[in-house]
């Protein structure tokens, strides 16, 4: 557990150093993960992480416990000071390798509301490494998180890690939703493809094109990632 935390650490000044002004935290090497709730060791190793980035950086961070512990995330952010909290299915349901996972939105609104209501909820919307009901589009599933969910913001993505989201599904989930909700890119962002996905979203989450060899198992390749915040800043996002 050291060495995780020590890792954790290490990445997050590599970012911060190369400007990003947000860190994501989760438990991506859990696998296989749990459908819903984890361990609490899970939550403790997220919890120690969290805190010792927290004293390493200013920097605004979220949590995400993988794979769809929104409680146990927004009890993270209580304790810690986190910014906010990524859920994978907020609402509805999803089919995934975990097996069908069923959104707790009234949960979680209402745990938000007491213990931790200055937390944000960024939720997925048809969420990677995952398929939708049959007859579900990416318009209603959006509009019901934002309206029945009561999220914060939406996050867009491709099929996989590190998949490029379809920008004609992500210009769907934008033009269903108000346009003051911030829609977020989940994966797939590159400095390749930046400018387009801005086109249609407010902000991204990066993680495998600013690693080393482009693997989100890596550690993070701070020269990639200051070329990504470079990017970004031209096209008025950093």
């Amino acid at each position: 557990m050291t060495e995780v935390v020590e890792t954790a650490v290490r990445d997050a000044h590599e970012l911060t150093t190369a400007g990003f002004p947000a860190l994501m935290v989760e438990n991506f090497g859990d696998i296989p993960f749990f459908a819903d709730s984890v361990p609490p060791e899970t939550v403790a190793a997220i919890t120690a992480a969290v805190e010792a980035i927290s004293r390493e950086t200013d920097a605004v961070i979220g949590v995400n416990v993988l794979r769809n512990d929104v409680l146990s995330g927004l009890g993270i952010a209580a304790a810690t000071g986190a910014g906010f909290v990524r859920v994978n299915v907020l609402t509805g349901t999803m089919y995934t390798d975990q097996g069908p996972i069923v959104g707790k939105a009234a949960e979680a609104a209402r745990k938000r509301s007491h213990m931790a209501p200055d937390v944000e909820i960024w939720a997925d919307v048809m969420v990677k490494h995952a398929v939708p009901p049959h007859g579900l589009s990416i318009a209603q599933a959006a509009a019901d998180t934002i309206e029945r969910g009561t999220a914060d913001a939406l996050i867009v993505s491709g099929p996989g890690t590190g998949a490029e989201p379809d920008i004609n599904e992500a210009t769907r989930l934008r033009d269903s939703v108000p346009g003051s909700t911030r829609v977020v890119v989940g994966s797939g962002a590159t400095r390749d493809n930046l400018a387009g996905l801005l086109d249609v979203v407010d902000s991204v989450i990066v993680g495998s094109s600013i690693k080393v060899d482009g693997d989100a198992n890596n550690r993070v390749d701070p020269i990639a990632a200051a070329a990504f915040v470079e990017t970004a800043k031209e096209h008025g996002l950093a």
